[in-house]
């Protein structure tokens, strides 16, 4: 079976046996005592790889023998563009492979705790999108998504990964990286669907003249586009982007972070409501514009908490026209550096806590010395994740259950949510 999407020119291929799947999702070989790694291999598969310079890592050439489990991608960019890693693996293999990634590296950390099935949660697909365009030596501006371990961009039609949602924001984005061709830098281009449109942030195109302005307000009419920013800085809106949370609407800051998926948010969300139980009043820690606090509310008052500024006046305005919540109090703080502490916990019946991927280690310590009898843990790193929980364990708190959630699915990345009490 030969891999049409790579190239083995002037390298001499080795012949290797793929024993497992790594964290990464790339086949693992052991070669006279040298770990090899084979993206888009499969474990029990012989092919053909060569080397990567200066790197453990090998590009796949050709299967001889292929797995059971090998299925056809069904993305005509899979293997070019770096966005997916697995396409090519029957789904039932994939899911419990993914599963066993939370699993060992729980173990590794010494944490016993029931894991358990993955639930799907991608959904209508991927809800924002960066794409990247870059000027090429022959002077095109292709827009798409990075190649495998490079800068270079792969110019794709489309994604089969998105929300339909998203319908439009290629053609919007190669339009706007058309009016910016005289830009020498690259561009990145975050495209969000909103309720009410696309909500489009251009970076790295530097300051902008009249007449740049001028052509992607023509765009921005002409797509649909609910607000232009670039680097956050607004050049046009022609409606201000909301997203429903639970029975709010949020008004959406430049470039804010969402969930990847709108089924995720549902169903992180239910998780950590279930693990609240009946707690009357919640500590929402990293909260964002508030996919948790906003639903929390609806049974219980909730205090929360963000380092982004803009994310907090956003849930403010979303709970203060919101009806039949109770009290959201909203505050900006940045919990690395000032973390809540213990004396602050004393009246708090359940903790949720959601940073982002480097883990809430000072918050952590903090929790551990509380009193708080419910922490509900969310994660989009299994590493950080697992050092907070041991932090938490030393702490006097029993972890109870670990739910992996997958809505960056055909990746190696997994989220979770964990129940721990005291």
């Amino acid at each position: 079976m030969a891999i049409s999407n790579f190239s083995s020119a002037h390298v001499v291929a080795e012949t290797l046996l793929i024993d497992h799947l790594g964290q990464r999702g790339d086949g693992v070989a052991h070669v006279n005592g040298v770990t090899r790694y084979v993206p888009y291999a499969l474990a029990g598969e012989t092919v053909d790889a060569i080397p990567l310079a200066a790197s453990d890592h090998m590009q796949l050439v050709a299967v001889r023998t292929p797995s059971p489990q090998r299925i056809d991608a069904f993305c005509a960019h899979f293997g070019t563009c770096g966005g997916c890693a697995i396409q090519h693996w029957q789904p039932a293999a994939y899911r419990a492979w993914k599963r066993q990634l939370v699993v060992d590296t729980l173990a590794r950390a010494g944490i016993d705790v029931e894991v358990a099935d993955l639930i799907d949660a991608h959904g209508a697909g991927r809800r924002r999108v960066t794409l990247h365009a870059r000027r090429t030596p022959d002077g095109s501006f292709p827009v798409g998504f990075a190649a495998p371990n490079s800068h270079a961009i792969i110019a794709i039609d489309a994604c089969p990964i998105l929300d339909p949602a998203l319908g439009g924001a290629l053609e919007a984005a190669r339009a706007i990286a058309a009016r910016l061709t005289p830009v020498a830098k690259p561009l990145d281009i975050q495209i969000t669907a909103a309720d009410n449109g696309l909500d489009v942030d251009v970076r790295g195109s530097g300051p902008l003249p009249s007449k740049a302005i001028a052509a992607l307000s023509q765009l921005a009419e002409q797509y649909k586009l609910a607000r232009l920013t670039r680097h956050g800085e607004l050049v046009l809106m022609r409606a201000p982007p909301v997203v429903t949370m639970g029975t709010a609407s949020v008004p959406l800051p430049p470039g804010s972070f969402l969930q990847a998926t709108v089924a995720g948010e549902e169903i992180l969300a239910a998780l950590v409501a279930a693990h609240c139980g009946k707690a009357k009043h919640i500590v929402d820690l990293f909260c964002g514009v508030g996919p948790f606090s906003l639903r929390l509310a609806a049974k219980a008052r909730v205090t929360a908490f963000d380092s982004d500024a803009g994310a907090i006046a956003s849930l403010q305005k979303a709970a203060a026209s919101a009806r039949g919540l109770k009290p959201i109090a909203a505050s900006a703080r940045d919990l690395f550096r000032r973390p809540l502490v213990p004396q602050e916990l004393r009246d708090i019946d359940a903790v949720v806590f959601d940073p982002p991927r480097q883990g809430a280690e000072a918050q952590s310590k903090q929790l551990a010395a509380s009193k708080v009898p419910v922490i509900v843990a969310v994660s989009c790193n299994i590493t950080t994740f697992a050092r907070d929980a041991g932090i938490l364990i030393d702490g006097g708190y029993r972890i109870e259950t670990v739910t992996p959630v997958d809505q960056f699915r055909h990746t190696p990345h997994v989220e979770l949510v964990a129940r721990f009490a005291r």
